[in-house]
């Protein structure tokens, strides 16, 4: 590696020697600064902002008098500490040259602010090489290591260093720790973290404030989100940022109601919740129900002056549209953007869509081109999925058109959401030559070919679509079970979806309650009303009312009057306080002439207090 560098040393001469000749006239000192800043621009591949992170007065005083000796390592070690900040990589690698030219290579500390410049770069196997170069190393240095290699997402590397280190006898620092639990956060890796707890305890870290929010993120990120609770309840010192990280625990892990119970006792506590805190809250708002909880964090946006932030006012406008808005509640919301740019047309244009407004996403789409605002990936995201709800072939052959003109048709997210915008249309075709043509295909690909087959009854094609999948590199996650399960009952292989089912449990992961009401469906579509009905009965309570929903109608349809009653009374005593049990139950009853048993039913629903949603009509 210092071979490398050495080449480089010709080119550095010109970089850094040139200001610091005229150190010997001081009165042109200043003009030629700003002209050695001209030097660097050149050869840097960042752009001015970012070098003016660098500070080129201490680069041009590195030396002093006409022997070029060096002031002391702390100078050098500042400014290799800018470029890491500043990720200036190109004026990084000329420092090193310079570095190996006096003799610093030994320093531990020069060593070490290199390699943490290279980590931040994202030259991961250039701080290896250093790294493993270095004749002396400290923690520090280990740090350095540790934490390039998360930066660069090889977090395995990352832990098998941390483990390294501990096998050779050093002892790791609160900053370790920190570092080691955000890599068993992204791993997801619950009993490692659980044995760096034991490792912090042991260490006394436990008293760091950096060390116990890193903690309590992993216990959440990994959905133990109790355990999370005791590392908060038991830190004495709670800052913003840990109060922040522990809301967002709860909204991850879909606890809104305790979310919002811990905001309002973070503000009577005295810490004042910040835009980062309000985003957190707001983007795990998703439905109906938490449409009161919006409007409550929306006025402490509007009391702390808040709602002149553009990512605040964005975010609003998403939720709004997700939690069942009005259109005249969120024509208001929109009216309060503080800007009207690419950010804010596409949260509108997304609204819309979330709404199922489709003339009014397309009118607002339309304005922005007039206007002579940029489209992006997020924007034509949002119309690719406005146009698959309308499944309008006209205007998605005139947005795929804009998209190759636009550049973007080489983005896999647009290839996957033309995939899905052709097979909501029912071309076939299109959707199969869309998928085809693409260079490289991920999971989400795969899913939307499936879901081309699957909604229209082509389970055979499904089948055969999902065995070419498992012959890839392309992992099926728990959304390709769920389309190739349903397809499989939409066209009567029970057996295929069973055996899809039995996969999926055993090399990817538990099933959701949407994969035991696909399989009571599979069952039920077949006429195996006695075998859907086993299979519900071994499941009990925690699956929730789709799954006993879902053999109730299918009770419904077969005519099955015992299992259906049976189904009946068994969905009202788990679930008493949903208002679809009491309407299929109802409905059930009618079905097979017991007509005033139907009529009780259906008047529980106003005795108790229950409110059915309303439903809706398209024409």
């Amino acid at each position: 590696m210092q071979t490398v560098l050495k080449r480089q040393f010709k080119t550095t001469q010109c970089l850094i020697f040139r200001p610091l000749s005229t150190l010997i006239n001081p009165k042109s000192f200043l003009d030629i600064n700003f002209s050695s800043l001209g030097n660097v621009a050149a050869l840097d591949d960042h752009k001015e902002n970012q070098l003016k992170l660098i500070d080129l007065d201490l680069l041009a005083r590195l030396q002093h008098g006409s022997h070029g000796s060096i002031c002391s390592s702390y100078p050098l070690n500042k400014l290799i500490s800018s470029c890491a900040t500043s990720r200036s990589l190109h004026t990084g690698i000329q420092i090193h040259s310079f570095v190996i030219k006096m003799g610093f290579c030994p320093h531990v500390y020069i060593s070490t602010a290199l390699l943490d410049m290279y980590g931040k770069c994202g030259v991961i196997s250039d701080a290896q090489k250093l790294f493993d170069e270095t004749p002396h190393r400290n923690v520090i240095t280990w740090n350095s290591l540790i934490s390039g290699y998360l930066h660069t997402h090889f977090v395995d590397f990352s832990v098998e260093l941390f483990l390294e280190m501990l096998r050779l006898g050093i002892y790791p620092t609160h900053f370790t720790i920190s570092t080691v639990l955000v890599g068993c956060s992204q791993l997801e890796t619950l009993e490692l973290g659980e044995q760096v707890h034991g490792l912090s305890t042991k260490f006394g870290f436990l008293s760091n404030v950096v060390v116990c929010t890193s903690l309590l993120e992993m216990y959440w990120k990994c959905s133990n989100v109790d355990d999370s609770r005791r590392i908060f309840d038991e830190m004495s010192d709670k800052n913003a940022v840990v109060w922040t990280s522990m809301i967002t625990g709860y909204t991850q892990n879909q606890q809104t109601n305790i979310a919002m119970c811990m905001i309002k006792k973070m503000l009577v506590s005295g810490h004042k919740a910040d835009s980062i805190t309000y985003n957190t809250l707001l983007s795990s708002f998703s439905n109906i129900d938490d449409m009161i909880h919006c409007e409550q964090i929306h006025g402490s946006i509007i009391k702390q002056g808040l709602d002149s932030d553009v990512y605040l006012a964005v975010t609003l406008v998403t939720v709004y549209s997700k939690c069942g808005s009005s259109l005249q509640d969120f024509h208001k919301i929109c009216a309060t953007l503080p800007v009207r740019n690419k950010i804010t047309c596409n949260a509108i244009i997304a609204g819309f869509s979330n709404m199922g407004n489709v003339e009014k996403a397309l009118g607002v789409f339309s304005e922005m081109r007039q206007i002579g605002i940029d489209t992006d990936f997020f924007t034509i995201s949002s119309i690719l999925k406005v146009i698959g709800v309308m499944s309008s072939f006209k205007e998605g052959k005139q947005i795929h058109s804009l998209i190759v003109k636009s550049g973007h048709s080489s983005n896999i997210y647009i290839q996957n959401g033309l995939i899905s915008m052709y097979a909501k249309s029912g071309d076939f075709d299109e959707a199969k030559w869309m998928f085809t043509s693409m260079v490289e295909h991920d999971t989400v690909s795969w899913n939307s070919l499936l879901s081309c087959y699957a909604q229209h009854g082509k389970g055979k094609e499904a089948v055969e679509v999902f065995e070419e999948m498992r012959n890839t590199k392309v992992k099926p996650d728990l959304t390709t079970f769920l389309i190739v399960i349903s397809a499989c009952g939409h066209v009567g292989l029970v057996k295929k979806g069973l055996e899809y089912f039995e996969l999926m449990r055993s090399n990817y992961g538990s099933p959701k309650v949407e994969h035991y009401a696909c399989i009571v469906d599979l069952y039920s579509r077949a006429g195996f009303l006695d075998e859907a009905e086993v299979f519900v009965n071994k499941l009990g309570m925690e699956v929730g009312p789709e799954v006993y929903k879902a053999l109730l109608s299918a009770c419904r349809v077969h005519g099955n009057k015992e299992i259906g009653l049976r189904m009946s009374r068994k969905i009202v005593d788990l679930f008493p306080d949903d208002p679809a049990v009491y309407v299929q139950v109802s409905n059930i009853l009618a079905s097979n002439g017991y007509w005033d048993d139907s009529a009780r039913a259906h008047n529980l629903i106003c005795s108790k207090g229950i409110k059915k949603k309303a439903a809706c009509s398209w024409i």
